[in-house]
């Protein structure tokens, strides 16, 4: 079970990697959108953004500030399942949960990246 699981963060750290490589201003844009949308993310109903200019309530989730500073994979986890790293997180599990595939999490992360 261990193989399997160290595979599968393998594979998502790699695709990190290439996305990394090859993140431009569309999958950043992407990401925005995901962060910005209802009916996508949503994050922005609980998160302001250090230096930014938002139109939401952000005042339930950490102030996002210093993202750009962060390992891709730390981020990718964070937003698949936050509860591998703090139990009793109230943010949803995006990936874990489905709300967000593979793609939409790897764009919502450069986005994330873009966040000084």
């Amino acid at each position: 079970m261990k193989l399997i699981k160290s595979l599968v963060v393998a594979a998502a750290i790699s695709g990190l990697a290439v996305t990394g490589s090859l993140a431009g201003d569309d999958l950043v844009k992407k990401g925005e959108k995901i962060f910005m949308t209802k009916k996508l993310g949503n994050c922005i109903a609980c998160h302001d953004i250090n230096g930014k200019t938002l139109d939401g309530p952000g005042s339930m989730g950490p102030k996002l500030q210093y993202l750009s500073a962060w390992p891709e994979e730390a981020l990718y986890e964070k937003v698949y399942n936050p509860y591998t790293t703090n139990p009793i997180s109230q943010m949803p599990a995006f990936g874990k949960s489905g709300w967000l595939s593979d793609g939409e999490i790897k764009a919502v992360v450069a986005y994330l990246k873009t966040i000084n």
